[in-house]
């Protein structure tokens, strides 16, 4: 997946289409998807006696956790981060220190922590449910889009039906990714090649504060 999925700093600039501008490209060989439902769920005491069978009920809150886990490889590349007017070539362990780094940062800093995942994957059908290729569709068939856990469809429309505040499904590369934090980095130096091993869990979340503690508004 080498070109397809990137880390993107808090620095970002919402709404920009310039993914080579503070963002950090991998090179991923496996990459895993966790989504883990949170139920509230207790047995009934004494219900087998009645029915024969045990059982649970439960109360479903509307409540997940996501986490993708990546491993691959890092190599030299050229960064550029907006507070200088050229891209710089770093080596990969650079790069991976500038990783290890900003998972012990702070979300403050903005140019050393990373606040975004973006996962592109090929496309056929738009936000809308229509394909792609369709007269009324957005794009192409196969055109790339950052992975989401939103779903197709306005509010209360397609698969929001119920929904009365959607996030927005995306329908270009350069839309929003998985907001989140890095929860753990490891990487392993090795003598006998320049590229840089590593393994990373990126979790989920809406972080506060970020930036200059900007307030997270759910109706987007």
């Amino acid at each position: 997946m080498s070109g397809y999925v990137y880390l993107k700093l808090n620095a970002f600039a919402k709404g920009s289409t310039d993914l080579d501008t503070d963002t950090i490209p991998l090179r991923i060989n496996n990459l895993s998807v966790s989504v883990s439902r949170q139920v509230l769920d207790f047995t009934i005491p004494l219900s087998s006696i009645a029915t024969g069978e045990s059982l649970t009920v439960g109360a479903d809150f509307g409540a997940a956790e996501k986490t993708i886990s990546l491993s691959g490889f890092i190599t030299d590349a050229n960064i550029k981060k907006s507070h200088t007017s050229d891209s710089v070539f770093f080596t990969a362990q650079e790069i991976a220190q500038m990783i290890a780094a900003s998972v012990d940062s702070s979300s403050i800093a903005k140019y050393q922590n990373f606040n975004e995942l973006v996962i592109l994957i090929p496309s056929n059908v738009d936000s809308s449910f229509v394909d792609r290729d369709s007269a009324s569709g957005v794009g192409s068939r196969g055109d790339l889009i950052p992975f989401t856990f939103s779903a197709r469809g306005n509010a209360n429309t397609k698969d929001n039906e119920r929904v009365p505040f959607p996030f927005d499904f995306p329908d270009t590369q350069t839309a929003d990714g998985i907001n989140g934090y890095i929860q753990s980095f490891n990487f392993t130096l090795s003598g006998e090649t320049t590229e840089v091993e590593f393994s990373m869990e990126f979790k989920q979340a809406n972080i506060f504060p970020w930036g200059a503690i900007n307030v997270w508004c759910l109706c987007r």
